[in-house]
């Protein structure tokens, strides 16, 4: 099973894309609309953004764990069946606060799919709230990466 994102670009009108993660499909339907894949447990970014008559009205991000069959799942916009929310913000200062973040990451030579989930959560409440969050560090990717293999 795997979890399937809309993705949509009207230039200047409204935007979905995938910021980070690592599709393993993915079905062009036309020139502005398209359908990527997520295998099960992979986490990735989607962004929305969507302008009116002035101005911006909707920012949002949220990243996401597609699920395995049978895990529970919340429903999200344009991501079928769903997918457990490790993220979920809106307003453009506090999308650019985590694109910040992932920006980090990605200069610390890490992919930020394979982040540590918790990050994320971490990420999300703390500039919920107007806070800043805890870097990501290498020691903190370490014992991520070294759970992860107990885990299994």
């Amino acid at each position: 099973m795997t979890t399937r994102v809309e993705l949509l670009w009207l230039e200047g009108q409204i935007e979905r894309w995938i910021r980070f993660g690592r599709p393993v499909g993915e079905r062009i339907i036309d020139r502005r609309n398209r359908v990527v894949e997520f295998a099960p447990g992979a986490i990735f970014a989607l962004v929305r953004w969507r302008a009116g008559d002035y101005g911006t009205v909707e920012s949002r991000i949220a990243i996401l764990r597609a699920v395995r069959q049978g895990e529970a799942f919340t429903t999200h916009p344009f991501v079928a069946p769903g997918a457990e929310i490790l993220l979920n913000l809106s307003g453009w200062a506090r999308v650019q606060a985590v694109l910040g973040a992932i920006d980090v990451i990605e200069g610390m030579g890490l992919r930020p799919e394979d982040a540590a989930p918790d990050h994320w959560r971490h990420v999300g409440a703390r500039i919920g709230v107007g806070l800043p969050a805890r870097p990501y560090d290498r020691a903190r990717h370490r014992a991520w990466l070294l759970r992860r293999r107990l885990a299994r």
